[in-house]
């Protein structure tokens, strides 16, 4: 038996990783693993609960729904963003949504924007993708971005 440095969980000798918390057990760099249900990112730190999710699903779910659940999804991708770039601070999905209602979705561009900034310093590059999420989302084509930001998740929760 062996015990959690992060949280003092016991654990199985065998186990690489902390059941309650994701952490690695080993304490080396552990690579791209899913490990009882958590996915591991390339600092061998946990991203809880966070999938890959194929995107043209959900284009084709929210054009089913009237896009209801595209809303779902902004708010879903929101979420996942603020976990992966560990920004405690961050406005939650819900709180986009209810922004962008009261607003008549003018906070959505904003977000959009915000979402590009951010994406941006989850694949570590400087570049410009929030200019391109907001001129995309004011000629009508927000489901683009949101694709974009989709694949940017997936990448950073598989590689």
């Amino acid at each position: 038996m062996k015990y959690c440095s992060k949280c003092g969980t016991q654990c199985e000798d065998e186990q690489k990783f902390c059941p309650s918390c994701g952490a690695p057990l080993d304490g080396g760099n552990v690579g791209n693993q899913t490990v009882n249900n958590i996915n591991v990112n390339v600092n061998g730190k946990p991203a809880v609960g966070i999938l890959p999710r194929n995107i043209a699903v959900c284009i084709i779910l929210s054009i089913i729904t009237c896009g209801i659940y595209g809303l779902y999804w902004i708010a879903s991708v929101n979420d996942q963003v603020n976990a992966l770039t560990e920004e405690k601070n961050a406005t939650t999905g819900g709180m986009v949504i209810l922004f962008s209602i009261i607003t008549c979705g003018i906070y959505e561009l904003y977000w959009m924007y915000k979402m590009g900034e951010r994406t941006d310093k989850l694949k570590g590059v400087t570049g410009s993708s929030s200019i391109l999420y907001l001129i995309l989302s004011l000629i009508g084509f927000s489901i683009v971005p949101l694709c974009l930001i989709q694949d940017t998740i997936n990448k950073a929760v598989t590689n």
